[in-house]
């Protein structure tokens, strides 16, 4: 039986008034792509005005698989638990973009189907890529060569030959990627997340400084302007689990005209002065920018907190101006002593306080959601 669709029109809270109700002026936004689709900029106008009233609740994988289920029609569990598909879907590209795509045949055909039920039902994408090392064969974590970077802007190496397929391969899918209307879905694209952090062969100890702003400005370039992929909202993600300062954040920044949306994967534990402390200085940064901001990935491993999602979710995140909050996924299990999971399922002991953040007025779920795929009144995109 063919999944039915529940498509989001209703909204929470009166769009165009700050925290305080006072009318806001319009803003005019600039992104990088200026081909960017209609629908593209009308979800970016989007993700600037929803963080003036409250913010969108995401989950990785959330539609793919869950604790106990694994491609079930129509499965979530954030929707098993509160009864509502979460406001963003978080995904990965790696596995459609790299040499595993001829193994994953199944469950890229999956995710696709899951992006564009997502589409379908008026929720934001998101998408992040561990991509394997093209230089050593390795996975994404391989940060045994310093001379990934290098090789991949070396025109005509072997690395740089492999990784231009590998982006093929993404701009590809992203330009067939369309909705039951016809419309190519807009993603927001985070390439090279956590580059703060030394762990991925992109991460700061295998490259410089001018090497990760070359290769984040070579991928973009080359999905725009060599690709036509006109349908991404670029985000860059630094990992920023201690408490930080601005220059933090702009560590390897690549220039205000190759970043869209300012995001942090910000994994603090229960630690709220840590998560505070950074979500203030993201929310100073986007306003100063001019560009929307949002946690793009956060959580506990194994949380068994009862109180953990008003304590150390809504709490911190109430009046930050943050468009959107995303907890990473729950693995699918078989047996219980994986506890592997950073968000609610059935049975979990945080499920009362989930439904309590759900209920409130400044959380986004996919029924909140007002048409992200319409231009904001109060926004205009250059």
């Amino acid at each position: 039986m063919p999944l039915a669709l529940t498509f989001c029109a209703c909204s929470k809270a009166e769009p165009g008034l700050s925290e305080g109700g006072e009318s806001t002026g319009p803003v005019t936004l600039s992104m990088v792509d200026k081909n960017a689709t209609d629908e593209t900029k009308a979800l970016y106008s989007n993700l600037w005005t929803i963080q003036k009233t409250g913010w969108m609740f995401g989950h990785h994988d959330d539609l793919m698989y869950g604790r106990y289920w694994y491609g079930t029609e129509g499965g979530s569990d954030t929707k098993a638990v509160c009864g509502d598909y979460p406001a963003v879907y978080s995904f990965d590209f790696a596995e459609i973009m790299d040499d595993r795509h001829d193994t994953s045949v199944k469950a890229n055909k999956l995710r696709r189907k899951c992006m564009v039920e997502a589409y379908d039902r008026g929720m934001v994408l998101t998408a992040c890529m561990h991509i394997n090392n093209p230089l050593t064969g390795g996975d994404s974590w391989d940060n045994s060569s310093r001379e990934v970077a290098a090789e991949i802007l070396k025109d005509g190496s072997e690395t740089n030959i492999k990784f231009k397929v590998w982006l093929d391969s993404l701009a590809s899918f992203a330009n067939n990627l369309k909705g039951s209307d016809g419309k190519v879905i807009p993603v927001i694209f985070r390439p090279f997340h956590e580059h703060t952090q030394s762990w991925s062969w992109w991460g700061s100890s295998c490259t410089t400084e001018g090497e990760f702003k070359a290769l984040w400005k070579f991928t973009v370039d080359y999905l725009r302007d060599t690709k036509g992929v006109h349908s991404f909202i670029y985000a860059i993600s630094p990992q920023m689990d201690n408490a930080k300062t601005e220059d933090d954040f702009y560590f390897r920044w690549p220039g205000d005209d190759y970043v869209d949306f300012i995001g942090m994967d910000c994994y603090q534990g229960i630690n709220n002065s840590v998560f505070v402390n950074n979500l203030k200085v993201l929310s100073m940064i986007s306003k100063k920018k001019m560009k929307p901001c949002g946690v793009t990935e956060t959580g506990v491993e194994g949380f068994t907190a009862e109180d953990y999602w008003l304590t150390n979710i809504a709490a911190p995140m109430a009046g930050r101006n943050m468009s959107l909050l995303v907890t990473w996924r729950n693995k699918h299990v078989t047996e219980e002593t994986d506890k592997h999971y950073f968000s609610v399922y059935p049975g979990h002991p945080s499920e009362d306080s989930f439904i309590e953040m759900y209920e409130r007025a400044d959380t986004y779920f996919c029924e909140d959601l007002p048409d992200m795929y319409t231009m904001a009144d109060d926004v205009t995109i250059n």
